[in-house]
């Protein structure tokens, strides 16, 4: 009974030693899937990202990078790439998973001023009103770009010029009533919801 109950334990041993063994493996293989898919993107190799989203259950398309947080939205946003922006959004491509400073895609597209993408974006039901880590909104970004054509689209589409941040406590109106260089600004906040709002998916790439 007892060289019994040895053999026993010594196969639970084994056993639990194989599945220790096969989750690093495992985890590790998702983590070169999701260094391999960003890469990708970032070389703009169409084929072998279209492989890597083919693939039954890929979750690939949400992949962040392990340092900067960023996602594949992220990485064609600051190329100001709407072709592939919207061959991702179609795919699947989460819009408002945020960096590591709390930017979405939309933040970013709005701080490089991209309005072709941030239409996208907003297509593709992007969170218009959604704050990075200082509480700062695309349009609180937007007046401080003063940049009156995004203020009009961002409102157009919902977003609030009453929401505050985190690091003065001001919100879009406000920082657009002290700002005393930008004619219009304030105006924009107020008139921009006769803007048209974007409409229809956008092409995506072809491989």
């Amino acid at each position: 009974m007892k060289n019994g109950f040895s053999a026993w334990m010594g196969i639970g041993r084994a056993a639990a030693l194989a599945l220790a063994a096969a989750a690093p493996m495992a985890a590790h293989a998702q983590f070169s899937d999701n260094y391999n898919f960003l890469k990708a993107v970032k070389e703009k190799d169409g084929q072998k990202v279209t492989d890597f989203l083919q693939k039954p259950g890929s979750t690939l398309v949400n992949s962040r990078d392990v340092n900067s947080g960023e996602t594949a939205l992220h990485i064609v946003v600051a190329r100001r790439d709407n072709t592939w922006l919207g061959f991702l959004l179609a795919k699947g491509a989460n819009p408002n998973l945020t960096d590591n400073d709390g930017n979405t895609p939309l933040m970013d597209a709005v701080q490089a001023r991209f309005e072709e993408g941030v239409t996208t974006l907003l297509t593709y039901k992007a969170q218009v009103d959604k704050a990075n880590s200082s509480g700062e909104t695309p349009l609180i970004r937007a007046v401080q770009l003063r940049d009156v054509g995004l203020v009009r689209l961002l409102v157009a589409n919902g977003a609030s010029p009453d929401k505050r941040d985190t690091l003065a406590g001001m919100s879009a109106k406000d920082y657009a009533t002290r700002d005393n260089r930008t004619p219009g600004l304030v105006e924009a906040l107020e008139a921009a919801k006769t803007t048209a709002k974007p409409t229809g998916p956008v092409q995506g790439p072809v491989f």
